[in-house]
């Protein structure tokens, strides 16, 4: 009895399992059990499977053991060979690497190396060069430095020096992190050499970027979303071209198979030749969000489900990943203050209807459509207690059609909601953004909602205001109604502006404005713990002069003990994130990130877990904190 294991190139599904000969026996039904626990949708027949090699790598240690008890051959084609040598030899690096980051590449000779690539208009710091040896030796590299530290320069060095003259690079970011690549390539490749690496972007139809892709480019970049939509392209060119394959902000594959994204790069990650993994916030709810990542980096070796099922993650995981701290960097402490901000009378009417819809939810939220409404009313009460107005919409719709309100009531708070038009919290940020700017100081001010993004540049109007959501789309310098156009206004000051407001989700990634900006205002925050770090280190990163302070203003709504604040279990449900993510990458300073946040006396959608409500549910519900107090300063 033979098993015949086929790569299948230029195709999908890429490999087929036979059993040739006699019919069947017991481990081919195990064999088919493995491969559907991995791949669900793989089409099983009577004695062939169609699946993924990259499930084919899930399961060849389960084809092992069962060789090993039943004594069946194992025959290749020569393109399988290949590739299961290729994933031996990975196996072996990471079996190598004991409990510590290789050191196997000299880092004293890494500035010669690139500048003979090209590499001239930068050097690396200390760090990064420390970093680019690492991430050479390992491989595949994953670099989780803090936002700020370069790791876009660094990727950008290591795809230098590992390159083999056919090579090419393809990036996957977010849409909003491609100029900092563009910027990237600009500050460190000589003018000799940039139009080489000019990076062209994979954007428009499916039929645009085959052809893109047809004229062969060196350095391409493509959006998560956009990959998505054109994985099978992707495929086609990684399988002829040898590729290394980065991802940034790795974190948004967090969700592995059960995402279109994760799903897609961990169907593709055998074929890049090289692969690096860049997050400054790889675990942001759970040690799990660990795990596609380790996946995508090194497929088939369980790496980070290993690490979890250890009684030390980070012990695990250290010897495969880089990490540039803030107190390497030299960077001052941040200085963060939350002030509370009390609701206006219709606010916290509103507030307490919206909080009854959430209770009422406490029974079904752990089933996925229980879940989905639950999320939906997180968001409702997130959005009142920022600025009731942005649900005025939605609640004038609920009138007649919900078992919640009382509709009499409910048409009276919001016709008050819309006289008073703007919120306490809007109007205290706009106060401290005045204040700041009577002291020729800058502020960027960040908000979850759009609405609220540009209602607060237009009452902001008097001190040259600018906005970015994600409705501001990417384009020229020198237009002022694109995303770069109003970073340069802001950077440059253009006709007294001084103030930047914006959605973490459209500008916490990608750009620096630590040069100019010093003071930060949020209006609100959300679960989402990326966002949050990722936004504020948008003003505390590398190349921020030591003398200068960082001061972090967070707004919180403050309510009576018996109604709670879901501020407050914001602010408990990140540093719960924050000491998770600590502990995984043993990095002080995020512990102290939480212990900042923790406050035993005041205590967007999808990133909103199960944890999450059930903390806000107590908060709604049963905890003490010192709201009382705060409302009656």
């Amino acid at each position: 009895m033979t098993l015949r294991i086929e790569y299948i190139v230029n195709a999908e599904p890429s490999a087929s399992i036979t059993a040739v000969g006699e019919s069947p026996q017991t481990w081919w039904n195990r064999i088919c059990t493995a491969v559907l626990g991995v791949q669900a949708e793989a089409e099983v027949l009577d004695s062939t499977i169609y699946l993924d090699w990259s499930t084919v790598l899930s399961v060849a240690a389960v084809i092992a053991a069962l060789r090993q008890e039943y004594g069946f051959d194992v025959a290749y084609n020569d393109e399988a060979r290949q590739a299961l040598n290729r994933f031996s030899d990975e196996v072996q690096v990471v079996r190598s690497l004991g409990s510590r980051c290789p050191r196997d590449v000299n880092a004293a000779d890494i500035d010669s190396q690139l500048f003979s690539c090209g590499f001239s208009r930068r050097q690396l710091t200390d760090e990064q060069r420390r970093d680019t040896a690492s991430l050479i030796a390992l491989g595949n590299g994953a670099n989780f430095s803090v936002p700020g530290a370069g790791k876009t320069t660094v990727a950008v060095a290591v795809h230098l020096l590992t390159r083999r003259p056919n090579t090419h690079l393809l990036i996957v970011a977010p849409k909003n992190a491609f100029g900092a690549w563009d910027e990237a390539i600009d500050d460190c490749m000589d003018e000799s050499v940039a139009d080489d690496w000019r990076i062209v972007r994979l954007v428009g139809g499916m039929e645009s970027i085959q052809r893109i892709l047809l004229s062969s480019p060196r350095t391409m970049i493509i959006s998560y979303d956009q990959l998505c939509r054109v994985r099978e392209q992707v495929g086609f060119f990684l399988r002829s071209h040898p590729t290394h394959l980065v991802l940034d902000e790795s974190h948004r594959i967090k969700a592995g198979e059960r995402s279109q994204r994760g799903d897609a790069l961990l169907r593709l990650s055998h074929l890049p030749v090289r692969r690096d993994i860049l997050s400054g916030t790889p675990i942001t709810n759970s040690d799990e969000d660990i795990c596609p990542q380790f996946d995508f980096l090194w497929p088939g070796q369980r790496l980070g489900w290993k690490a979890i099922e250890s009684d030390n993650l980070n012990r695990v995981i250290r010897p495969l990943y880089v990490r540039t701290t803030k107190t390497e960097l030299g960077l001052p402490p941040i200085s963060r203050e939350s002030i509370g901000v009390g609701m206006s009378p219709s606010q916290l009417a509103l507030y307490g209807m919206i909080r009854r819809e959430v209770l009422a939810q406490r029974a079904a939220i752990r089933g996925r459509r229980g879940l989905r409404a639950a999320r939906r009313s997180v968001m409702r009460l997130l959005q009142v207690s920022s600025n009731p107005i942005l649900v005025v919409p939605s609640m004038l719709a609920a009138i007649g059609d919900s078992r919640y309100f009382d509709d009499v009531a409910l048409n009276a708070i919001v016709q008050d909601i819309i006289a008073d038009t703007d919120s306490p919290k809007v109007l205290k940020a706009c106060e401290l953004a005045r204040g700041f700017a009577t002291e020729g100081l800058r502020t960027v001010i960040w908000s979850s909602f759009t609405a609220n993004v540009e209602r607060i540049a237009e009452l902001l109007s008097d001190l040259s205001a600018v906005f970015i959501h994600g409705g501001v789309d990417s384009g020229d310098i020198g237009d002022s109604n694109t995303r770069e156009g109003r970073i340069r206004i802001f950077h440059n000051g253009t006709g007294g502006c001084q103030v930047l407001v914006a959605n973490p989700a459209a500008c916490g990634e990608g750009i620096s404005l630590h040069k100019v900006c010093h003071r930060a205002v949020y209006l609100d925050r959300t679960y989402n713990a990326a966002h949050y770090v990722q936004s504020e280190d948008r003003i505390h990163r590398l190349g921020l002069s030591k003398e200068v302070q960082t001061c972090i203003y967070i707004l919180e709504s403050i309510a009576p003990r018996v109604v709670g604040s879901i501020d407050y279990s914001v602010r408990r449900r990140l540093a719960s994130k924050f000491e998770i993510m600590s502990r995984a990458l043993d990095d002080d300073e995020l512990n102290q990130l939480k212990l900042d946040e923790g406050d035993d006396d005041v205590p967007l959608d999808s990133s909103i877990t199960v944890e999450d409500l059930s903390d806000l549910i107590d908060e709604l519900t049963e905890r003490s904190s010192s709201a009382d107090a705060r409302s009656t300063d």
